[in-house]
């Protein structure tokens, strides 16, 4: 049983102002990356922090006492000679480097590096012929972009790597690599026997983790989740497009978010275990939506997934991620969806990733594109959120049948599903401000309610 921790995320406004300035000294001093952070919020409506993997600062007494009074520590993880990475175990900020011998004031900025699922992408997008440090595919990879007096920027791929070397891997591992990946992106999705497919997913994560690492197969695993999501959701493509201009891809992502019946669930929690994946906190949005989500984390990837499942009030108080959930008669938000569409694991897909952006930015520039979003569910000074409109879906009609024979649809509920398709996968905007790492409990139930299925039909 796994024990009940209190997950209470703080802001961190003193430790925002301090990264906040890092990154203006950077840009005064690097016009080509000022032009850069220009070009991220006209063409993709992000923020320059939501791409920053780590700063690099001149190291000294001052600076260390300074980053410990702002709740930094000491990361013990691969890095340069004369070099001490600090994290925020709280939050959510970019890594701090803090460099030994460099000559300069403590404190001062001397390199920026951002974070891409592809470097060459990013290097052709940006017409910067360069060397990437490094061998195809392996766990840590990164490339100049540009030098300006004195500064560096460099982007930086990480494949489940809390390091700063570059890494040197054999001649096969690409291929292993690849391979991986293919298995499984092509695994069973669409049979009947769900809970065979699942087994067969979990048996699948075990092995990966074998052989290429648990940290390695989980980056694998997800990079196919969310393509496999991508090419069913147009907002997801639209946004893309603009990012991969910039050579960027995904990395700007919050969390993924799948949905699960409740005979699959343990299965699913074995599966994000197998990659890595810790229990964080719980969610539960009330009575009237029936549905809850165990949050969860992969500290070295830095994803954080939302396990959806329909829960009774009752549920929510013990260990529901880790036992087996009683099969009941009737369905819940998200049991609807995984019986209209397949769970989020097999068929589906995920129900939404969440990207950071500049809230208001993103939501014009998708505008533009024919790309709307809901109103939001979450609006403070520290957390934004909102859905863009659900992609419709078309629905297997036995899926219906059953659902119509088992009386969890009405016939009126059946015909308009099969006409019409039913409500499927998001993209989710989410800014946050000083480090906010948590979510939005109260406004869940809210938002749930809007993408139900039901309605959709209902408002029809």
């Amino acid at each position: 049983m796994t024990e009940k921790i209190d997950f209470t995320w703080g802001r961190y406004p003193a430790a925002e102002d301090y990264v906040a300035e890092r990154l203006s000294a950077t840009i005064h001093n690097m016009p080509r990356t000022g032009a850069f952070a220009d070009a991220l919020f006209e063409r993709t409506g992000s923020r320059l922090v939501d791409w920053v993997d780590h700063l690099v600062l001149a190291s000294g007494d001052t600076a260390k006492g300074q980053l410990a009074d702002l709740g930094f520590e000491p990361e013990d993880v691969p890095k340069e000679p004369g070099d001490t990475i600090y994290h925020h175990p709280g939050a959510i900020f970019p890594r701090i480097v803090l460099r030994e011998g460099t000559g300069l004031p403590q404190g001062t900025p001397l390199a920026l590096a951002l974070q891409v699922e592809e470097i060459s992408r990013a290097l052709m997008a940006h017409k910067i012929p360069a060397r990437i440090e490094g061998t195809p595919l392996s766990p840590y990879r990164r490339a100049t972009l540009w030098m300006e007096n004195g500064h560096q920027c460099i982007a930086v791929e990480r494949r489940g790597h809390p390091g700063f070397i570059p890494t040197e891997m054999s001649l096969d591992y690409a291929h292993t690599y690849l391979q991986a990946f293919e298995q499984w992106a092509a695994r069973p999705r669409h049979s009947a026997d769900e809970l065979k497919e699942m087994e067969s997913a979990l048996g699948l994560a075990r092995s990966l983790a074998s052989d290429l690492g648990i940290n390695t197969a989980a980056w694998v695993a997800f990079a196919a989740e969310r393509r496999y999501w991508q090419d069913r959701n147009r907002a997801a493509q639209v946004q893309k497009a603009a990012q991969d201009s910039l050579g960027l891809g995904w990395a700007n992502h919050d969390h993924h978010t799948f949905r699960s019946s409740r005979a699959n669930f343990p299965l699913l929690i074995q599966i994000l275990e197998t990659f890595g994946f810790k229990p964080r906190e719980r969610f539960y949005a009330g009575a009237q939506a029936g549905w809850g989500a165990q949050v969860m984390e992969q500290p070295i990837c830095r994803i954080a997934v939302f396990a959806d499942v329909d829960l009774s009030p009752e549920e929510v108080e013990g260990d529901f991620a880790h036992r087996p959930l009683p099969i009941r008669t009737e369905l819940g938000t998200v049991g609807l969806w995984c019986a209209l569409h397949g769970d989020s694991m097999l068929s589906a897909g995920l129900h939404h990733l969440a990207g950071r952006f500049d809230f208001d930015a993103v939501t014009a520039n998708l505008a533009a594109r024919d790309v709307e979003m809901m109103r939001p569910f979450s609006d403070f000074s520290y957390l934004r959120q909102a859905f863009t409109r659900g992609e419709k879906w078309q629905v297997e009609l036995q899926r219906l049948e059953r659902l119509a024979a088992a009386g969890l649809l009405s016939s009126s509920q059946k015909a308009q599903f099969l006409e019409r398709g039913a409500i499927g996968s998001h993209l989710e905007n989410i800014q946050r401000a000083e480090g906010f790492k948590g979510f939005n409990q109260a406004k869940i139930s809210d938002i749930i309610r809007r993408t139900d299925p039901r309605s959709q039909v209902d408002s029809a």
